[in-house]
């Protein structure tokens, strides 16, 4: 339980995170490749005995790091600027409503049994990311609600791919080790990028308040993932009521720490749409 309560508490500190650097005016691009590198060393040093020439004897998983790699990058820029537009609460939403997708996907790929209470919560999920993504005509800042869209279609994505590579590539790489090598290989897209936008003189030099940025951010962000493959392997439950489990915890704390700490605007729709985000995930849970 106490794993379960601490990737709660480190996906939520992470949206938390990204609203902070809006008011201490860090460059969340390179707080985040920063983040990624900081993620990848804590995934090493932790899973160091994991480490072994056998990795190398079927390199299957490869495709599948490049690919988590630039859904990693890309859908956590979104993830800091959609924090920082359309508030934590709803795109804690947007990216924990993902998990509809995830399921719609493994019923296509692995055939498994459709039911009513599938298919209510991946259209409550819909419904609910589809009200909270609704433009606000009240509001005074640049409309942002595409970005719940694309989180919402990127993190199912995201999830999907992690879950295929654990069941069919990972035969002698941990799934720990996978995330840490995906983290790195997220770094090395950022600074790539980075390099490139200082030749053509977009990009300003690293300050050392964005690298503490990124080191604070990437903590947690790597133990977001390794507590919730803590909780997989040290609670009594199956994996998707896990998941499950966490993933409304996750949108509940973010919710509070939005309307009281940030005092973020919470208006009927965006109130019945997180109604829709709760039971859905519910719903889900009940079908596995």
């Amino acid at each position: 339980m106490i794993a379960l309560i601490g990737t709660v508490i480190c996906s939520t500190l992470l949206l938390v995170i990204f609203r902070a650097f809006e008011k201490f005016q860090i460059d969340t691009f390179q707080a985040i490749v920063v983040n990624y590198f900081t993620a990848f060393l804590c995934g090493v040093i932790i899973y160091s005995a994991d480490i072994k020439s056998s990795i190398l004897d079927d390199l299957s998983w490869l495709p599948f790091i490049g690919v988590s790699s630039v859904l990693f990058i890309s859908l956590f820029i979104i993830m800091a600027k959609s924090a920082q537009k359309n508030g934590i609460a709803s795109t804690s939403v947007a990216v924990k409503m993902s998990m509809g997708i995830s399921v719609l996907g493994m019923i296509v790929i692995y055939n498994e049994a459709i039911s009513l209470l599938k298919i209510s919560g991946i259209l409550l999920a819909l419904t609910g990311v589809f009200l909270l993504a609704k433009p606000d005509h009240k509001a005074n800042k640049r409309n942002a609600s595409y970005m719940l869209v694309i989180l919402f279609f990127g993190s199912g994505l995201l999830d999907l791919n992690l879950n295929y590579a654990q069941n069919v590539a990972l035969s002698n790489l941990s799934p720990s080790l996978f995330t840490a090598f995906g983290f790195g290989a997220a770094g090395t897209i950022g600074m790539c990028v980075y390099l490139v936008q200082c030749i053509r003189s977009k990009q300003q030099p690293i300050l050392s308040k964005n690298i503490i940025a990124g080191i604070i951010l990437g903590i947690p962000n790597y133990y977001s993932i390794y507590f919730i493959l803590q909780s997989y392997s040290s609670l009594d439950w199956n994996d998707s009521s896990v998941l499950a489990v966490a993933n409304v915890s996750i949108v509940i704390l973010s919710i509070v720490v939005g309307l009281l700490v940030f005092k973020e605007h919470a208006n009927r729709m965006k109130i019945i749409g997180i109604s829709c985000a709760l039971l859905a995930i519910f719903l889900l849970y009940l079908s596995s």
